[in-house]
C-alpha cells in the first residue's frame, strides 16, 4: 500500500470538484446535500444514499424538518436590490422561513446580521433549531442603508423530508476498520467544507486501486446532526471493528496543517498523524481535544469512543475567513488540497503496514551474504543502511514499526522496503 500515486496529480482535479461544487446551497438538508453527494457519487461508484425521515429519533436529537431555498431578495425603500441571494448563497440565513413582508429599517434590523470588524465580509448565519428569517450582508452594505420600507421575500420551504448521508463501505482483508468521515453541510465555503468532501473522495478513489489490509468505512454527512444520526443507525456495527478514523474538515490551504487529537490521545490514529505530520511538515500545529468543534466530538463522545482524530491544514475557527465569504476558492489551491490528501495518505499507509515484528536470529543477522548490507566497509556505506539497522536492533517483538520508526526518528513509510526484504529473507516475522 505504499506504493500510492502521487496525490500532487490529483491537485488539480479536486480543485475543479470544489469549483462545480461551490455555487451548491447545502444546509444538514435539503436538495443541496443531495446535488453534493450526486457529485460524489460520479466520482465514487458504490457510494450509497441514505434518506432519514424528518421526526426520527437519534439519540437525544430529533432529525430536524427539511429545508430547500429557491430565490430570497431585500428590496430597498425605492425598490433596489439590497441583497439577491442568487449572487451568494450566503446572503440568506440557513434554514430561514419563508417570509413576504414590508417593515421598517429599524424593524429590519434584529433580522440583519455582519461583521463590523471584518467589514467586506457576508458572514455564515444559521438557525436550524428555531424558527427564524434573516439576511446576511457586508457591515459596509449595512451601513448604507438609508431609513424607509423595506420588502423582505424568501421563496423556501420547511417541511417533512428527510436528512440525507451517504456511505462507501470497503472491504479489506481484515473486518477490522478505519473510518473517514467528512461533511457536506456548508453553502459555498472553500477551506470549511468543500475541501474536506473533494479530499475524502479521493482519498476513497486512492483506497479502491490498493490491496487493503483493513476495511473503511467512508461517510459524507451533514455535520453534527449527521454524525449523530450515522452513528445511532451504526454504532452496534462499528464499536467492536474500528480501530482508528480521521474527520476529514478543513483541508484546503497552503498555510499550516494542524492536528486535533481523540479524546484519548495516545490511540493508534494519533500516533499515525502525529508521526507523519512531523516527517513532511514538522512546525504543524498541534491543537488539545479542548479545542474540537467538529464530528470528533460525536465520534469521541463518553459511550461512543471512536478512535478519530482530525489531520487538518488551517484549523476552523483558526483564520480569519472562517464562516465568511472570504473562505472562498481563492482560499484554497490545488497545492494544498494535494498536500491534504498525501499527508492523510501516508497516515493510511502507516497504519496499513504497522505491524509487530521480531527478528528471528540471535544476535545480529549478517546481510552481507543475504545481498542487504554492503560487503566493502568504506566511508558512508554504513549510513546507507543506518535505518535499516537501527529498525533491526529494536526488533524484538515487544514494540510495533510505528513505535520503532518513532524510536529511530525515520518516517515509517521509507522503512517498508527493508522490512520486506528482511521477510523475504526469513529475519523478520510478525508476532502481533
Amino acid at each position: 500500500m505504499n506504493n500510492f500515486s502521487s496525490a500532487k496529480d490529483s491537485g488539480n482535479e479536486m480543485y475543479q470538484l470544489a469549483r462545480d461544487l461551490f455555487p451548491i446551497c447545502r444546509s444538514i438538508t435539503g436538495d443541496g446535500v443531495r446535488q453534493t453527494l450526486a457529485a460524489l457519487g460520479a466520482q465514487l461508484p458504490g457510494l450509497r444514499l441514505h434518506e432519514v425521515p424528518s421526526g426520527t429519533q437519534v439519540f437525544d436529537w430529533t432529525v430536524p424538518e427539511e429545508w430547500n431555498i429557491r430565490s430570497a431578495r431585500l428590496l430597498g425603500p425605492d425598490g433596489q436590490v439590497v441583497v439577491d441571494f442568487a449572487d451568494h448563497n450566503l446572503h440568506v440565513v440557513g434554514y430561514s422561513e419563508p417570509v413576504d413582508i414590508e417593515l421598517s429599517l429599524d424593524e429590519l434590523q434584529e433580522h440583519l446580521y455582519s461583521l463590523p470588524d471584518q467589514p467586506d465580509a457576508i458572514p455564515y448565519v444559521t438557525s436550524y433549531y428555531k424558527r427564524r428569517w434573516g439576511f446576511c450582508l457586508t457591515h459596509r452594505q449595512r451601513e448604507g442603508l438609508k431609513p424607509g420600507q423595506y420588502r423582505a421575500v424568501i421563496d423556501s420551504s420547511l417541511e417533512a423530508g428527510s436528512l440525507t448521508y451517504a456511505e462507501l463501505l470497503l472491504p479489506g482483508e481484515s473486518k477490522q476498520e478505519i473510518l473517514v468521515s467528512s461533511y457536506v453541510c456548508h453553502p459555498s465555503m472553500g477551506n470549511n467544507e468543500l475541501s474536506g468532501p473533494v479530499v475524502t473522495a479521493w482519498l476513497a478513489k486512492w483506497l479502491t486501486q490498493t490491496k487493503r489490509r483493513y476495511s473503511y468505512r467512508i461517510v459524507f454527512i451533514p455535520e453534527t446532526i449527521g454524525s449523530i444520526t450515522y452513528l445511532s443507525k451504526n454504532l452496534a456495527a462499528m464499536k467492536p471493528v474500528t480501530i482508528a478514523g480521521f474527520n476529514v474538515s478543513c483541508v484546503g490551504d497552503d498555510r499550516c496543517y494542524s492536528f486535533l487529537p481523540t479524546r484519548n490521545g495516545k490511540t493508534v490514529a494519533d500516533k499515525a498523524a502525529k508521526h507523519v505530520l512531523k516527517h513532511i511538515a514538522p512546525d504543524f500545529i498541534s491543537y488539545t481535544y479542548l479545542d474540537r468543534g467538529s464530528d470528533e466530538r460525536q465520534y469521541n463522545a463518553p459511550g461512543v469512543d471512536l478512535p478519530v482524530c482530525s489531520v487538518m491544514r488551517s484549523k476552523y475557527g483558526q483564520y480569519p475567513e472562517y464562516h465568511t465569504s472570504l473562505d472562498n476558492l481563492d482560499l484554497i489551491s490545488p497545492t494544498g488540497l494535494a498536500g491534504a490528501l498525501n499527508a492523510l495518505q501516508l497516515c493510511l499507509t502507516c497504519l496499513e503496514n504497522n505491524e509487530t515484528l521480531k527478528v528471528t536470529v540471535l544476535c545480529e543477522p549478517q546481510l552481507g551474504k543475504r545481498g542487504l548490507y554492503p560487503t566493502i566497509s568504506s566511508r558512508g556505506s554504513a549510513a546507507a543502511v543506518a535505518n535499516m539497522m537501527h529498525m533491526l536492533a529494536y526488533c524484538d517483538g515487544s514494540r510495533d514499526l510505528l513505535s520503532i520508526a518513532e524510536t529511530i526518528d525515520c518516517p515509517m513509510w521509507e522503512l517498508l522496503d527493508a522490512v520486506k526484504n528482511l521477510k523475504q529473507h526469513g529475519l523478520l516475522e510478525v508476532v502481533g
